[in-house]
């Protein structure tokens, strides 16, 4: 078998978004950061581990009927820094970028913190300054290291 035997083929989408370059074995995350599972009925591709020239290896989500909000990339950035977001319209990319790790997230987590100021029947939206290991509540100063798809608000 060839090189070109082996070669991934994953068919194209109409309408919708391919994230490619996402770190190897985050592919379930990004699903959970965009609220993705499946019973929508639209097409999703996933593949996770595959080889990358940049990466080593990585996961590509591809995402039928869906254009990527700006709250939604700045969380995917979180987990999948060197993330590439394409805009697929009528089989053609129309838009690429890559994304940008935001200084602040607003509105998008949940602090862990019970006696967080957000956590409360108050009407203070949640807002996270982005620091180089996780993300930080700038109301309480708690920080978030891990699992941060399980923090995400619910829409």
């Amino acid at each position: 078998m060839t090189d070109d035997d082996q070669q991934l083929r994953v068919s194209k989408i109409r309408n919708g978004t391919v994230i490619d370059h996402i770190t190897g074995g985050q592919a379930l995350n990004v699903l959970a950061i965009l609220g993705i599972d499946g019973t929508s009925g639209d097409a999703l591709s996933v593949a996770m581990n595959v080889p990358s020239d940049r990466l080593g290896k990585k996961d590509i989500v591809k995402v039928e009927g869906k254009e990527l909000s700006q709250n939604e990339v700045d969380v995917l950035s979180l987990i999948a820094p060197a993330a590439s977001i394409n805009i697929v319209r009528d089989y053609e990319v129309v838009e690429k970028h890559r994304v940008e790790r935001p200084s602040v997230v607003e509105g998008v987590l949940e602090c862990p913190n019970h006696n967080c100021i957000t956590t409360e029947d108050e009407p203070v939206q949640s807002r996270f300054a982005v620091v180089e290991d996780g993300v930080r509540c700038e109301y309480c100063d708690t920080i978030i290291r891990d699992n941060l798809p399980a923090h995400i608000l619910a829409d």
